[in-house]
């Protein structure tokens, strides 16, 4: 089977943009010469690896087959050339991390510092729920995640490397919002306001109302941290947030922090990437980045 890197770049271009004429722009050809390779790579593979309908261009079997072997090819191409790179003494090539939603209130600032200091480096960030960033875990797309409650049913090594309090949040003007030492038995008659289910903050939560036998009332779900926070600051219901949602003060917010037994719950962030898995040098570089200035962080609020 003859087929050329370009054929491939091609084809991976069309999977993306859905169209001959999508990918033409992409990879700065025509039209004709778009469709001329693609031709003659669907000729080598000996099969049809796409279709088009009503103007929209589908994979077929044979397509999602080369997709993926494409896609491998080319990070282990990019992989050898932020090598190549390495060897020269440069520092550049593409990274690519994966977070959690409630991760972007830390993450950017960590990965601020580190594209000053390689301004040849692009940086793909995903910011998704954890059922998003599982997902790209599993089809391996990038070089690192970052999550609160890593997956035990995937072979993966963790690396905790934050705290991650999470604590029970109030109106302004609640009633229990001077009070001190507070009994979680007392906030059972409150209207709880919690991440979806399946979220990371969420279960953690969950699983520290089960260890201590309660049952919280719960008004709403939300799957914003944000929605939360204005919800809360409606007067609407009480939380538990991750401390690193919030504001260093947060009665900017309209929002008090209660001081509850047995919260904050101390949880962590961690580091997660497939066992076994070669980073790029540019990912391991930004790996020794996070170790080294992870306590630069405020310890308390991140905004």
């Amino acid at each position: 089977m003859s087929v050329t890197f370009r054929q491939l770049q091609l084809f991976l271009a069309l999977a993306e943009h859905g169209s001959i004429s999508g990918a033409a722009r992409a990879c700065h050809v025509t039209q004709p010469t778009v469709s001329m390779q693609l031709r003659e790579l669907a000729e080598n593979v000996g099969l049809p690896l796409y279709e088009v309908i009503g103007k929209r261009v589908f994979l077929t079997e044979a397509g999602r087959l080369l997709q993926q072997s494409a896609q491998a090819m080319q990070k282990e191409w990019e992989v050898f050339g932020q090598r190549i790179d390495q060897l020269r003494g440069l520092q550049r090539g593409r990274l690519r991390v994966a977070v959690v939603s409630t991760a972007k209130y830390f993450v950017p600032n960590l990965l601020g510092v580190f594209c000053r200091r390689h301004p040849d480096v692009d940086v793909s960030l995903s910011i998704l729920n954890r059922d998003g960033v599982l997902q790209r875990l599993r089809s391996n797309e990038d070089d690192l995640y970052v999550m609160s409650n890593p997956p035990q049913d995937m072979d993966v090594t963790t690396e905790a490397f934050l705290s991650n309090p999470l604590v029970v949040v109030a109106h302004i003007n609640h009633p229990l919002a001077s009070s001190l030492q507070i009994p979680l038995t007392t906030l059972l008659s409150e209207r709880f306001i919690l991440r979806e289910q399946g979220s990371g903050t969420r279960r953690a939560c969950d699983r520290h109302f089960a260890a201590l036998g309660l049952q919280p009332i719960v008004r709403m779900e939300l799957g914003s941290n944000e929605a939360i926070k204005h919800s809360v600051a409606a007067n609407l219901g009480v939380s538990v947030l991750s401390r690193h949602t919030l504001h260093s003060d947060p009665t900017v917010d309209g929002l008090a922090v209660l001081d509850v037994v047995g919260f904050p719950v101390e949880s962590n962030w961690y580091i997660v990437q497939p066992r076994g898995k070669l980073l790029p040098p540019i990912a391991a570089e930004f790996l020794r980045h996070l170790r080294e200035h992870v306590g630069t962080l405020p310890r308390t609020g991140i905004i």
